[in-house]
C-alpha cells in the first residue's frame, strides 16, 4: 500500500477537477510561469499564499520561512528575490506576516528552543529597537500582534534595501514592495500601508548608487 495514500487520492481528484475546468490548464502551466507577485510569508501551514489571495497555481512565486524574515545573509531568500525580480519580472513583492505568529511569540521569550534560536535572534534585534513602545502594551496578545506588524514593516525595509530591488528601480523596472498581515481568526488580509515603489522613499543611508 502506498504511504500517505489519501494524499495521492486527493491529488488525483484535484488534477481531474482542474482539467475539467480547463482541459489545457496543465499544458499551459508547464510551458512557463509568469507571476506578477512574489510572496514572502511565514512557513505556518495555516497561511497558504495562493488560497488566501484567491489566485491559481502559476500566479504567485512563493518564499516562506519562520516568521517571514528577510535577512541579508540568507542566500536562499535573496536568490528567490533575484529570480523573481530579474527573471520573472514580478511587479509586486508582498511581505506577509500573520497575527499570533509562533515564531514571533518565541522571540519574545527567554527560553532556549535549540537551533532556531539563531534565526529568532533577528526578531529579538527588531524587538530591542522597538522595546520601549512594545513594552508599553500591557495586554500580552495585543503586544504580540503589534510585534507581528512591526516585524512585517521591518522586513519590507530589508527587502527594499537589497541591491536586487534597488537595481530594478534604477533600471526603471515597475516594482512595488508591500507589507501585509493575515488574520487567522477571520481569514482576512490587512494592508499595513507601508508600500514602497522607489529608492527615493527610503532613508538616504540605504539608497544605493550604481558602480561607476
Amino acid at each position: 500500500m502506498r504511504v500517505l495514500k489519501h494524499i495521492f487520492e486527493n491529488n488525483r481528484a484535484w488534477a481531474e477537477k482542474m482539467q475539467q475546468q480547463d482541459p489545457q490548464f496543465f499544458q499551459k502551466l508547464a510551458t512557463q510561469q509568469s507571476p506578477e507577485y512574489l510572496w514572502i510569508g511565514c512557513a505556518d501551514s495555516r497561511v497558504p499564499a495562493n488560497e488566501i489571495m484567491g489566485l491559481m497555481p502559476g500566479e504567485v512565486f512563493v518564499h516562506r520561512n519562520v516568521a517571514n524574515v528577510v535577512v541579508h545573509s540568507d542566500l536562499n531568500c535573496l536568490s528567490v528575490i533575484q529570480y523573481a525580480v530579474e527573471v520573472l519580472k514580478v511587479k509586486h513583492i508582498i511581505v506577509c506576516g500573520h497575527y499570533g505568529c509562533g515564531g514571533v511569540a518565541a522571540a519574545m521569550q527567554h527560553k532556549e528552543f535549540g537551533l532556531i534560536d539563531n534565526w529568532l535572534r533577528h526578531l529579538k534585534d527588531i524587538y530591542q529597537r522597538h522595546e520601549m513602545h512594545l513594552d508599553s502594551i500591557v495586554d500580552d496578545k495585543e503586544r504580540l500582534n503589534h510585534f507581528c506588524e512591526v516585524n512585517v514593516i521591518e522586513q519590507v525595509r530589508n527587502v527594499c534595501h537589497t541591491t536586487i530591488v534597488q537595481g530594478a528601480w534604477r533600471r526603471g523596472q515597475q516594482l512595488a514592495v508591500h507589507g501585509w498581515i493575515y488574520g487567522l481568526t477571520n481569514g482576512l488580509l490587512h494592508d499595513l500601508n507601508v508600500t514602497v515603489t522607489s529608492a527615493a522613499e527610503l532613508d538616504t543611508l540605504f539608497r544605493m548608487v550604481a558602480k561607476p
